[in-house]
Parts: structure tokens; C-alpha cells; sequence
């Protein structure tokens, strides 16, 4: 099960903060993950953009590389990471444990995840898989996707065997044989598809969620004019990326170490129409909040609009004209 045990909602008030960064000691570092289910990321590092346009102000920029949304949210939740890239649903959960963090961006509205099989498998719906090894990241967008799958056809997490794996190493593990399916992600799903021939038996673009931007609550309110810049600069690399998908995809191809081929396939399910965040995502966000309080792996008793709202900030993404 999702570790999910709540803890208190509440936190430093975001006012008391800003009182107290008059007085905080200058800035001299930002740090941002990058992530290879965050296209836009690979843009800003590799481009150097972040680095120009803080230049003047002398803060230097850190990047950490997330494997997936857990990763980034332990590094939010630890101090490690000012900004962290993730699925909305993951966020959520993150929230609800007491994670401080608000989501202000929109880097992707993708379908990264699918349940996938191998090619010959006799895996052929969700039902099948009762009582099979499947792979899956705890605390990301594909556990919850399978968890949500599981309950559609009547099943729970304790009616498969879950193989907690990071997600490059759950693709590892199906196409070894070690299980009979895996919550994939992309870009390594893609791979796993075009260089695997796997299935990809179960897809439910709706339940993905969207790709958020994350930042720390204290860092946002000590620093507001630091996050409008920042997101003023990922909206320079959105609008690039959308502008120049063969040079995007060769990017894509140097950092991750994977084919033309794999890359296409990730970028033709991954949209970047719009960094704007608001009632759209809380929707897709909260439903998914709603959808693992029927499933038994969230409290009943939790407001999931009233987490979502409280979660998300648009007004940087607003600020900037997103």
C-alpha cells in the first residue's frame, strides 16, 4: 500500500514567511531538478537558460537529476531541491503526508503511463493480473494509475504482488521475465515498446495526470520574485520546445542514451501546449485524489478539492502570462 498515514496540513503560514524574508540572508543558490519525463527540463539545463538569467543576480544554479515524481518529492521535502518536477497525483499524496510544497506550472500534459506486458504475454486485461508480479515506483503517477486500474476490475494492490522498483529498472525486470507486467513511464516505456516489442495492454490517457512544477512553500515565499523569474525563463524553454521538435528530440536522444525512434514515440503522447495552472489540472488532480479514497488508499474523511485547492498556486504561472 501507499504509505499514506496523514499528517498535519498545515505548515508555516506562507505570511509569517514573507514577514521573515526581509531579514533572510541573500540568495546564492537555486536549486531545480531535471528529469527525462520532463522534456522541458533538458531544455533549460542543456541550453544553459537558467544560468544566463541569473547571471547578474550572482546565484548560481544546482541541478539534480529526479528518476521519478518519489525522488523529486523526497528532495522537496528534505531542503535538497527548491524545484521539482512530478505528476499532480503524486504531488497530492506528497501533500497530504505534510509535504510543504505548491504547485505553480504546468511543464506537460502527457500519457506517460500504461500498464504494459510483454510481447507474448497472456496478460490481456487488468483482471489477468491477480495474484502476478508487477513492477511498479511507489509514490508516482504509474502506482497510481495501477492502483486506480486494480479497482476498476475489482482488485487491490493485495491482490497482486507489487516488485518496488525505481522505473528503469521495472522495464529491466519485465523484459527479463522477473514479472509479468510493469507500471511503466516514459521515456522508458517508449524504449520498452520500440526496442521490446512490449504491450501496452491497459491505457487510460484521462488518469494520467498532468506534469507539474513544484516548489517549496518557504522558498516560494521568501524568494516570490525569484519563482515569477524562474517560470518566466521555463516558459522561454516551452515555447522552444514546441518550436523545434527535431532539435527537442535530439536533446532528448544525447541525454537519455536512447533511440530517434524511442524519443519520437515519447513526444508524440507528451503535450506542452500551455505552462498555465489551475482548474483544469485541480480537477484531473482531485479525481484522482477521489478515485484512491474509493479504492481504499486514501483516508475517506479527506477534503481531496479542499487539498488540491490549497496545493496549487497560479499566480506565478499568472504573473508571467503563462
Amino acid at each position: 500500500m501507499i504509505h499514506l498515514t496523514r499528517r498535519a496540513l498545515g505548515g508555516t503560514a506562507l505570511a509569517a514567511l514573507a514577514t521573515r524574508a526581509a531579514t533572510a540572508a541573500p540568495l546564492t543558490e537555486i536549486r531545480i531538478d531535471w528529469a527525462t519525463y520532463n522534456p522541458v527540463s533538458l531544455v533549460l539545463k542543456e541550453q544553459h537558460l537558467l544560468e544566463d538569467a541569473f547571471a547578474a543576480d550572482k546565484i548560481a544554479i544546482r541541478w539534480i537529476m529526479s528518476a521519478g515524481s518519489n525522488k523529486a518529492l523526497e528532495f522537496l521535502n528534505a531542503g535538497s531541491l527548491d524545484f521539482g518536477s512530478t505528476a499532480g497525483a503524486a504531488a497530492l499524496i506528497a501533500k497530504v503526508n505534510g509535504n510543504p510544497l505548491r504547485s505553480i506550472y504546468v511543464y506537460s500534459r502527457p500519457e506517460w503511463t500504461a500498464l504494459v506486458t510483454a510481447e507474448n504475454s497472456a496478460i490481456k486485461t487488468v483482471a489477468d493480473l491477480k495474484g502476478q508480479r508487477v513492477a511498479v515506483t511507489r509514490g508516482t503517477d504509474p502506482h497510481i494509475f495501477l492502483v486506480r486500474a486494480l479497482a476498476e476490475a475489482g482488485l487491490s494492490e493485495k491482490d497482486v504482488k507489487l516488485v518496488l522498483l525505481q522505473h528503469a529498472d521495472g522495464r529491466t525486470a519485465l523484459e527479463r521475465g522477473d514479472v509479468v507486467a510493469w507500471a511503466g513511464l516514459d521515456p522508458m516505456m517508449a524504449a520498452s515498446e520500440v526496442e521490446s516489442k512490449a504491450r501496452l495492454f491497459y491505457r487510460k490517457p484521462e488518469a494520467n495526470t498532468w506534469g507539474v512544477l513544484n516548489v517549496r512553500e518557504s522558498f516560494a515565499a521568501e524568494n516570490p520574485a525569484v519563482v515569477r523569474k524562474v517560470l518566466t525563463v521555463y516558459e522561454t524553454a516551452r515555447k522552444w520546445a514546441l518550436a523545434h521538435k527535431p532539435e527537442l528530440t535530439a536533446m532528448m536522444v544525447a541525454a537519455t542514451k536512447l533511440s530517434p525512434a524511442v524519443i519520437e514515440r515519447q513526444l508524440e503522447r507528451t503535450g506542452m501546449a500551455s505552462g498555465m495552472i489551475g482548474d483544469v489540472q485541480a480537477k484531473t488532480i482531485s479525481d484522482a485524489g477521489k478515485a484512491l479514497q474509493a479504492a481504499g488508499v486514501l483516508d475517506a474523511a479527506l477534503d481531496m478539492v479542499a487539498i488540491t485547492k490549497g496545493m496549487i498556486d497560479p499566480s506565478y504561472a499568472q504573473a508571467i502570462g503563462a
